[in-house]
């Protein structure tokens, strides 16, 4: 259920990493933005600067703070984290490439592939968990008595972001996708999704 009160929210992902460079998994673990993820968290702030956001909120990783700092200065005001915005634990599979998910895991990513929803990382969470503690989240935000939030987290838990607030299926959510430099808007009353940047 959506928290009650919202009236926009604004999700942003933060900029890109070295590891989203290199190809390995973050999770909760963490790599600094690059050059070209700095500049795209500049780019976010210059455009939540136009928004009515009320309130800025962000995951407790680095990346997402090192992209939310920016946004809240712009706005003048404070960053709050929310340990729920965290991204999807991927367990013992964090901080691997693919290749080395399948040379350590092998088969685990076609059954993942078959049950994306319900299927656990090794040690970490299934999207299920991470559906739950994206309301949770959302709940949260909501405690603060704000209408038009920024939420800046990460893809992987976006998605359930997105889908609470929507409320669509959670097969649809897990077909989107976040760009680094992309802020969706969420009309929440009406359950309208667009691309702000």
């Amino acid at each position: 259920m959506v928290a009650p009160g919202f009236e926009l929210v604004f999700v942003a992902r933060h900029g890109e990493t070295e590891w989203n460079r290199l190809g390995r998994r973050q999770g909760q673990l963490d790599s600094p933005l690059t050059e070209d993820g700095l500049a795209q968290a500049r780019q976010v702030a210059a455009v939540v600067s136009g928004l009515p956001v009320d309130g800025v909120f962000s995951s407790p990783l680095g990346r997402a703070t090192a992209t939310a700092g920016p946004c809240a200065e712009k706005l003048g005001m404070p960053v709050t984290i929310i340990e729920e915005l965290a991204e999807v634990n991927h367990g013992q599979m964090a901080g691997l490439t693919s290749s080395e998910i399948e040379r350590d895991f092998p088969g685990e990513m076609a059954r993942r592939a078959a049950d994306k929803y319900g299927w656990c990382f090794p040690g970490g969470e299934s999207y299920a968990e991470v559906d739950r503690r994206a309301a949770v989240a959302l709940y949260r935000v909501a405690t603060y008595g704000v209408l038009r939030p920024l939420l800046v987290s990460h893809e992987m838990i976006g998605r359930m972001l997105l889908r609470n607030l929507l409320e669509v299926d959670p097969e649809v959510a897990l077909t989107w996708s976040h760009p680094h430099d992309v802020i969706y808007r969420v009309d929440v009353a009406d359950r309208i999704l667009s691309r702000v940047s």
